[in-house]
């Protein structure tokens, strides 16, 4: 592995890296259809990095509520090439819960893998990333994409009492299995899984209170762009026109000490942790 990748480490302290959103995929909630070829969606990676993205998150299989896997060859087809393009520019991550595709963004200079199953859907995948020396994001979820609802929705399965503490136990367990497994500490990152099997009020509670996950003594990766959450409580519709609530939820983030915003619109999400992090910058809090 070459380029700006090799030595990516987490962020620790300052301000969140942004992490920009590039769906490779048909079916994507908010922006299926708009990186239809590779071409495309390396163009947008590269606008992403001169707005002030720092990582490129390359997905090939939707994760929204309801959708349905598709093959590990399919997903790499989508995929590899977008990497290959790009390692040499930025830490590009794979957004994938198949060690299969995992593998192949590794080898074509990825370094991160972003898996919203917490290596739970492949058995394989933490023997991979520990392979590679990679680094690695461990998202909480309810359940598997296909079987769950959006936030809106009403759905027994959901955690009764405090999701917060439930959410920290869960990643802490996860992490203990993956370390168990190879994978160096260091090179792991926790998402709490806004909008993953969670209802309004829980998403807004893991969002008021993502310091707590900051226990773990990991960096925390937060995910809140143009999700349906945010849309219910700013009566906003379209997912494609919530990226200042977004923006809004990033800051939050930010200043509760987030060391990554996964998002899709980075010019307005640079803007608001520049705005954010200016008071505590002044202050040296």
């Amino acid at each position: 592995m070459s380029g700006p990748g090799e030595s990516f480490r987490w962020p620790r302290g300052g301000p969140p890296q942004l992490m920009a959103i590039l769906n490779v995929t048909p079916d994507s909630f908010s922006d299926g259809g708009a990186l239809g070829t590779d071409e495309s969606a390396v163009s947008f990676g590269r606008t992403c990095l001169r707005d002030g993205a720092s990582i490129l998150d390359v997905g090939g299989e939707s994760t929204r509520p309801g959708a349905q896997a598709i093959t590990d060859d399919e997903q790499v087809r989508r995929t590899r090439g977008v990497v290959r393009a790009l390692s040499a520019e930025a830490a590009v991550s794979i957004d994938t819960r198949s060690s299969t595709v995992a593998r192949a963004a590794l080898e074509a200079g990825a370094c991160i893998v972003n898996d919203v199953s917490a290596c739970l859907d492949d058995p394989s995948m933490a023997a991979t990333v520990a392979a590679h020396g990679a680094n690695l994001v461990l998202m909480h979820r309810m359940v598997r994409p296909h079987e769950d609802r959006w936030s809106t929705e009403v759905d027994a399965r959901r955690t009764a009492g405090d999701i917060v503490p439930a959410v920290v136990e869960w990643l802490g367990a996860r992490v203990d299995a993956v370390v168990r497994e190879g994978v160096a500490r260091e090179r792991i990152a926790v998402d709490p899984g806004l909008g993953f099997g969670k209802d309004v009020r829980q998403n807004l509670e893991l969002l008021a209170r993502i310091g707590e996950l900051r226990s773990l003594g990991l960096p925390v990766v937060v995910g809140a762009s143009r999700k349906s959450f945010l849309g219910a409580v700013a009566g906003i519709a379209d997912p494609r026109d919530r990226d200042a609530v977004s923006a809004a939820a990033g800051a939050l983030a930010a200043v509760q000490g987030a060391a990554v915003l996964r998002v899709h619109d980075v010019r307005r999400h640079r803007a608001a942790i520049v705005a954010a992090w200016s008071p505590k910058s002044a202050t040296g809090s």
